[in-house]
């Protein structure tokens, strides 16, 4: 697994929240510029933009992009769109000043924790392995997010036993 850890990196909840503590005037501000695709297959482009004070005319002190695709894993499988604002206006806390120890967000390192523990799981030979899998998810507190895919791939192992069969 990647050599992280996701407590080392703040929420874009924990960024904004630091954010109108130090300008409780400020404001955030978010646009769709781009949405394409059919339900279930859409693409999500955002820009958000954070301001230090609520004059109309300021200039904002940082911003951020992001695109997000309906139906993938995690967030968004139901709430693409809204997980992009979240990652848009992460990025534009970042590019104001606000990104803690690192400049990446928790959940962006999920995302990149998320495609390698998904590998795993594909690559898992027995229920032992998911049990392990599982073991080392629980520890950095993010087991749930990875439940169905464990459960998906211990059922394929299962019928696969059951067919006599060996995994490849």
């Amino acid at each position: 697994m990647a050599r992280f850890s996701l407590d080392e990196y703040e929420t874009v909840d924990q960024r904004i929240q630091r954010f109108y503590r130090t300008f409780p005037d400020g404001r955030i501000e978010t646009t769709l510029l781009d949405f394409q695709g059919e339900p279930n297959d859409t693409r999500w482009v955002v820009k958000a933009a954070v301001f230090r004070t609520s004059e109309p005319d300021a200039r904002p002190a940082g911003e951020g992009h992001a695109f997000e695709i309906d139906g993938g894993g995690g967030a968004n499988k139901t709430s693409a769109l809204e997980n992009c604002e979240t990652s848009a206006v992460g990025r534009a806390l970042a590019d104001a000043g606000l990104s803690g120890t690192k400049r990446t967000t928790r959940e962006e390192m999920l995302k990149v924790k998320g495609a390698e523990v998904r590998q795993r799981i594909s690559k898992a030979q027995s229920e032992d392995d998911l049990n392990a899998i599982y073991a080392e998810l629980n520890t950095d507190g993010i087991a749930q997010e990875f439940l169905q895919d464990l459960s998906t791939k211990k059922k394929a192992l299962q019928a696969l036993a059951a067919t006599g069969a060996t995994p490849a």
